[in-house]
Formats: structure tokens, sequence, C-alpha cells
């Protein structure tokens, strides 16, 4: 995986989050589980999620995004878990960034 620290540019007023198309790689397990089933607009719409269980590594933050290497992009959800403070492995949800209708 590869890890894709954002920056920030204000366009009219509005930040706006912008990734860098590489960035350092570092390895973990991905756990995609099906998705998670919310409801928008009163339609059900299955959301693409995974766990990421990696190494700890103080960069990976909530506001990055990871990349896989069939160039699929995922935004971090949540605060990375340092498991049991041990500063050894961490663990977050991903959601995948992919363009709507």
């Amino acid at each position: 995986m590869m890890l894709l620290i954002p920056t920030w540019e204000c366009i009219r007023g509005v930040n706006k989050k912008n990734y860098p198309a590489e960035g350092e790689v570092f390895f973990g397990s991905f756990k995609a589980y099906g998705g998670t089933e919310i409801e928008k607009n009163n339609i059900l719409v299955i959301e693409d999620t995974a766990v990421v269980e990696a190494w700890f590594n103080p960069d990976i933050k909530s506001d990055c995004a990871i990349k896989l290497e069939d160039n699929r992009i995922y935004e971090i959800i949540n605060e990375p878990e340092n498991i049991e403070n041990r500063n050894q492995f961490m663990k977050f949800k991903v959601r995948r960034l992919k363009g709507s209708a």
C-alpha cells in the first residue's frame, strides 16, 4: 500500500484536499468484508469499506489516504488506533474514493 498525505488548497474560499499521485510505501493487511450498507435518500447503498492493520507509523493520520497496487484509493475514516499503546501495530477503517452520479 502507498500512503498519500494530502495538501490543502483554498479555492474560492473553500478548502480542498489534494492527494499526490505517489507516496511512501508501507506493508499491512487489507480486509474488505463486502462493504457497509447505508441508506441515502431512501435508497440502500453499499459503501466500499475495509479495515487495514499495519506496523505503527506516526505519519498515518485520519486525513490521509491509501493507494493499493491496483490504483484504488481509500480515505481513512477514523483516527488510526495504536494497538495497546505499544507503537508496534495500528488499525484503521477506510472508505473508497470514487466518482458518483
